[in-house]
């Protein structure tokens, strides 16, 4: 869609990468997560370039191991490439020499992404969790890691701050597994939490068998729901504390995504039948909550990490303070153009939508 393709390209200047490059990474997010690129055009034009980049080579990272006919290699070789990219000599493609130009600038600790690949090595080995401690260390690898990261290119140092960025990456990924039950386990992947699972009478090895949904089954995705609904809202507390300019953008992802588990328990949570949609009215309901986050409680943004989710602050403490400005104080009005125009763009969607649902009726 060409209302989408031509967003921001002035904005590509902002981080030291050549244009294409930009826009090799731009395209990717746009195509693999709408809900989250149109979260991030609220972001300034430089988090929203380093953004980009950090999730494109999440992304390549994860096509290339479930696309690929041997994800053992494929891990081999995403460390390869880290190992380049540290090294400064990133190998001869886009994504790659964004993410070096990131991470130069941002000294972003290398075992950060190292527990990303962590997390997706335990996909290949087809691992399973016995109880929530054990989903909270896997959530914390593949998003939690992201969560940090993006805490870190915001300048965010703060302990208790970078706490609260693991607490919403978790929650991010608690949301995943309860909406993605019934496509995880036709590719027979299991995430919830097996002691959970058998507590309400189901055999783990006979739903993956035969994925059904069930009250029972329903019970399990709403407890994780909850679980996860507490997380984002000491992640609240956290978002209060980012740079002004980057509080709207990050509070409409988390926005977002709480709502597909707000579906979901409009349909029993059944997640093995259908899949939940947060749609487009409500989207962009969500996008104009955004800007006010609210206040939260002191206790929130002081509670203790998730202990699965402590070694990644430790981490963190690598990355050493920035000593320059990188956001800056983005004007309320460039706020409020970028929210107008993400409100235009539902509008334009709802339109066509119903258009299109009109055509077929005829």
């Amino acid at each position: 869609m060409k209302l989408f393709q031509n967003l921001g390209m002035r904005d590509m200047a902002e981080l030291n990468t050549p244009f294409t490059d930009l826009a090799v990474c731009r395209e990717t997010l746009s195509t693999g997560s709408r809900s989250f690129w149109l979260a991030s055009q609220l972001l300034p034009p430089a988090l929203k370039n380093a953004a980009c980049g950090l999730y494109a080579f999440c992304r390549d990272a994860d096509d290339l191991i479930d696309d690929g006919d041997d994800p053992d290699r494929a891990l081999r070789i995403l460390h390869q490439r880290l190992n380049r990219i540290y090294a400064g000599k990133p190998d001869d493609n886009p994504v790659d020499r964004v993410l070096e130009q990131i991470i130069k600038d941002h000294n972003l600790p290398r075992a950060l992404l190292d527990a990303l690949l962590e997390g997706f090595a335990w996909d290949n080995a087809g691992r399973r969790y016995q109880n929530l401690s054990e989903v909270y260390d896997y959530s914390a690898r593949v998003a939690g890691s992201v969560g940090v990261l993006m805490a870190l290119l915001m300048g965010i140092r703060d302990e208790s701050a970078l706490a609260r960025a693991a607490d919403l990456g978790v929650a991010m990924q608690l949301t995943n597994i309860a909406r993605d039950v019934g496509e995880d386990a036709r590719n027979g992947r299991l995430y919830l939490p097996i002691d959970a699972l058998k507590a309400a009478g189901i055999d783990p090895n006979e739903f993956l068998a035969n994925p059904q949904h069930s009250d029972a089954l329903g019970s399990v995705i709403s407890d994780l729901l909850t679980h996860a609904a507490h997380l984002y809202q000491r992640a609240d507390s956290g978002i209060r504390q980012l740079p002004r300019s980057a509080r709207g953008g990050i509070y409409a992802a988390r926005l977002l995504y709480a709502a597909i588990g707000d579906t979901l328990s409009t349909f029993n949570h059944n997640a093995v039948e259908q899949r939940a949609i947060v749609g487009i009215q409500t989207k962009a309901k969500l996008v104009a909550r955004s800007l006010r986050v609210p206040v939260t409680k002191n206790e929130d943004l002081h509670a203790k990490p998730l202990t699965e989710c402590k070694y990644l602050i430790q981490l963190a403490a690598q990355a050493g303070q920035r000593t320059e400005s990188y956001l800056g104080m983005s004007a309320p009005k460039a706020f409020y153009l970028r929210m107008t125009w993400i409100l235009d763009v539902f509008a334009h969607l709802e339109e066509r939508q119903q258009k299109t649902l009109a055509d077929k009726g005829r």
